[in-house]
């Protein structure tokens, strides 16, 4: 029998962080199972899940929290895995870069009762001018009762400067 843990994690970006998290998951037989990481600001930040049998469980957590000595502030979670309920999506926003943005899309998504799977942002300059763009990526898993016309239309009521792309994919 194993358990589903989700860390999450940030610290001063270094070599040999994810060898170290690694080694420490594989030395209590656990299994990584997805990640995201990435840095940030001059941090290595993260989210990982893994799963690890039971009687390995304690030990792996307490080694986890040890890592706050080196600098890297872990926290574990238990997890379950839950099936997934209703369709999924990918959405993409571009815009000329305002304070606001993640707010009114993700208030949009709330009052629609959609859930947000994954979010990735960025600003960037525009190809011909030297303003800043701002651009999300997310996945999204839309119930299965709300068309998909009427999550459009809500997104393009943000405002006119805001393009955006509602595609529907098939992820894992």
């Amino acid at each position: 029998m194993s358990q589903h843990l989700v860390l999450s994690f940030i610290g001063e970006d270094r070599p040999g962080i994810v060898e170290r998290l690694s080694d420490t998951i594989s030395r209590h037989h656990g299994n990584w199972l997805e990640s995201r990481m990435a840095h940030l600001a001059d941090k290595f930040a993260g989210i990982l899940t893994l799963s690890v049998p039971l009687d390995y469980q304690a030990a792996l957590i307490n080694e986890l929290r040890d890592f706050e000595k080196l600098g890297l502030n872990v926290t574990v979670e238990n997890a379950t895995q839950s099936p997934a309920q209703g369709s999924t999506l990918s959405l993409s926003v571009v815009g000329n870069d305002r304070a606001g943005i993640v707010k009114e899309v993700s208030q949009v998504l709330h009052s629609l009762m959609v859930n947000v799977k994954e979010l990735k942002t960025s600003c960037e300059p525009a190809p011909m001018s030297s303003e800043m763009l701002f651009k999300t990526e997310m996945i999204l898993m839309v119930p299965e009762k709300l068309p998909l016309s009427e999550l459009e239309v809500a997104l393009e009521n943000i405002s006119s400067d805001l393009m955006v792309e509602l595609s529907v994919s098939q992820f894992a």
